[in-house]
């Protein structure tokens, strides 16, 4: 895909991330009269220095070179096969980006489309990853592989396709001569190489250790990308010594012995208020001490737990409380524990070991965010927290109801910024980000659509789903700018965010035409989609002529002239700069022809045009290229009409009635 709207893939999906998991660093807020915004992030510049990022931190694994020499030809299909943690995804994207064009792009391709699928180019690059398809779904999955195959083969373009870990047996033989077969990298190799990237100094037998040799021999890919953050970590927070020793073994206490600890701090600590206090902290860690203990109080309401009828002055102040759990409460106020990533331990031990309080955890989340005492970063912590857990614990479902109830009519608005972090989290996840799209799509087609969550959805359209999926994006902001129901503002924040992609990449122009030409009747919100396209203002690109043709009939045959015509003379001023081809003169006639009417109104449009006294015509056009360019396309009119060798002068305004 070319242009500022095509998708790049250049990560394990998602943020630029320097450690395992996922890494929540999007924020979302609402201004007082603004509509919902993200605040000072690039998301195509960070997955832009994904890119370079991964370029820097990629050791090439074995028999990778045989996929990058079948690549090098135009039409080539690879099909990577692996054990899972072999990185995969990585050597499919590096593969491709190796063969682009420098800055060019990466698509991920879909598998299960939904509208059909474009014809590629030459110079396109596709990733299909297939990594996660279960073994019930994988006929239909190389079904589509078979099918993007063929197109790419048919149009000289490239593509990479990634196999799920142990259904090599179940390829099909027609597809089997693709495959190629990658070996994990060496583990030393990866961790030295992503310690290097983040600055840290080390001897090279400082990493030889027996918990590192295991971990290099087993540990997939993302956990030795992790154990690097960690250490990162530690050397940074200025709390684990002052030499890569000390860094390394918390670290790598931090990546694999935590667990150990949080059970036997749980078998410790058996009470309800003490495991409240305790995972109220874990989720809010780094916020305010007040904030952490009405999350316990919450929690313990949620679940029902019996009340403690102590009198209160007689029960552990809130000081002895943390002091028996060993959490730190600083000078500031804001409570952490002491570990490095104890924290995530403890969430993960409470998800893994309490699986029916998930659905609980769910809903505590829930009130948890609306509580006064959390900040906006406290807040998104909470939220990257709880996604992080419900995704690693296959409840994805959980993260759309929060979305929902953030985005309900008695939330006023408030949460929205919550739903809205909540979503593309869902989104930017590497398992389940498909299904969120879809969820996403769901919304946006339903009967019954709450603004708030309208608000998200373009929202996340434009500044989340547009970067890595844009054809999607586009479908789901079309579907929001036409629901009957939206309000007018937000249908015109849907129009704009659509414009913002069409407008630069004439492959999404084209397939934005498209779709909307069968339902664009006079009574529907097609046509205004459609004129909107075809105003020159902002228009990056050539549009392509058959779809910019079709649209004009369109408009022309179901709009008043009144709204046309001023589009039509923005075009006749770019022409006459030229600063236009004069196939938009060909479009326009093709799109009146046969229509009198039509015609005869493109020709007083075009003599008020040159004869027009308005300050921003006279001050942009000269007088004499006006009149040029209108003889010019008058002419072209009358031969239109039969009325062949008549003066086009401009000096007079004519009606052609009766011509």
């Amino acid at each position: 895909m070319t242009g500022p709207g095509g998708t790049s893939v250049n990560n394990p999906q998602g943020p630029l991330h320097s450690g395992g998991g996922n890494q929540y660093n999007y924020h979302w807020s609402i201004g007082s009269e603004d509509p919902l915004v993200r605040c000072g992030v690039d998301r195509l510049e960070i997955v832009r220095e994904h890119r370079l990022r991964l370029a820097r931190c990629f050791v090439r694994p074995r028999g990778i070179g045989r996929a990058a020499d079948r690549l090098a030809q135009p039409g080539a299909v690879v099909i990577l096969q692996g054990a899972l943690g072999s990185g995969r995804r990585a050597a499919a994207t590096m593969l491709l980006e190796e063969a682009s064009a420098p800055g060019g792009r990466i698509e991920e391709m879909q598998s299960n489309p939904e509208e059909g699928v474009p014809e590629p180019s030459p110079a396109d690059r596709y990733l299909l990853d297939l990594s996660h398809v279960g073994e019930d779904d994988y006929a239909a999955a190389q079904r589509t592989l078979m099918m993007y195959r063929s197109l790419v083969e048919k149009h000289g373009a490239r593509m990479v396709a990634v196999l799920p870990a142990g259904l090599e047996w179940m390829l099909d033989a027609e597809l089997a001569p693709l495959a190629v077969a990658i070996e994990r990298p060496r583990g030393r190799a990866v961790l030295s190489r992503h310690l290097r990237i983040r600055g840290v100094s080390f001897e090279y037998e400082q990493l030889s250790t027996d918990e590192l040799a295991h971990m290099f021999a087993a540990a997939p890919m993302r956990e030795l990308d992790r154990l690097a953050d960690l250490v990162s970590q530690a050397r940074d927070s200025a709390r684990y010594g002052t030499d890569f020793t000390h860094w390394r073994d918390e670290a790598v206490a931090a990546a694999t012995n935590w667990s150990q600890q949080v059970a036997q701090q749980l078998r410790d600590h058996r009470s309800g208020q003490e495991r409240a206090l305790l995972l109220a902290a874990a989720m809010m860690s780094g916020a305010a001490a007040d904030a952490v203990m009405g999350a316990a109080n919450r929690l313990l309401e949620l679940v029902r737990h019996p009340r403690d009828e102590t009198p209160r002055l007689a029960q552990e102040g809130l000081g002895e409380q943390f002091e028996k759990l060993s959490l730190v409460r600083e000078a500031d106020g804001r409570v952490r524990f002491g570990g490095l990533a104890y924290d995530g331990a403890v969430r993960r031990h409470f998800w893994e070991n309490f699986p029916d309080l998930r659905p609980g955890f769910r809903d505590w989340v829930e009130q948890c965010a609306a509580l006064p005492e959390l900040g906006p970063e406290d807040r998104g912590r909470l939220v990257g927290r709880f996604a992080e857990q419900a995704l690693s614990s296959g409840r994805p479902d959980d993260l759309c109801v929060l979305v929902e109830k953030w985005t309900q009519p008695s939330s006023g608005g408030r949460l929205s910024a919550a739903a809205a972090t909540t979503l593309e989290l869902g989104l930017s996840h590497e398992q389940y980000g498909s299904r969120f799209r879809f969820r996403v799509y769901q919304w946006a087609t339903a009967a019954r659509l709450k603004p708030d969550l309208a608000r998200v959805l373009i929202g996340v359209c434009r500044h989340v789903i547009a970067v890595t999926h844009p054809e999607q994006a586009m479908v789901r902001l079309r579907h929001l700018a036409l629901r009957r129901e939206t309000p007018e503002e937000l249908a015109q924040e849907a129009r704009s965010a659509l414009m913002q992609l069409a407008r630069k990449n004439r492959r999404l122009y084209m397939r934005s035409v498209l779709p909307l030409l069968p339902g664009a009747r006079p009574d529907s919100g097609n046509l205004d989609v459609l004129l909107a396209l075809l105003d020159p203002v902002d228009l990056a690109i050539e549009p392509p002529w058959q779809e910019f043709t079709l649209a004009w009939r369109a408009v022309m045959g179901g709009r008043p002239a009144a709204a046309w015509c001023p589009v039509v003379q923005r075009w006749l001023t770019l022409l006459a700069r030229r600063e236009a081809s004069d196939r938009v003169l060909c479009a326009l006639l093709l799109a009146a022809s046969g229509e009198r009417h039509l015609l005869n109104q493109l020709y007083v449009t075009t003599c008020e045009w040159a004869d027009s006294q308005a300050t921003d015509i006279v001050r942009q056009v000269r007088r004499e290229d006006r009149a040029r360019t209108a003889e010019a396309f008058c002419r072209e009119i009358d031969l239109a009409q039969g009325v062949g060798g008549v003066s086009s002068g401009t000096g007079t305004r004519v009606t052609r009635e009766g011509t």
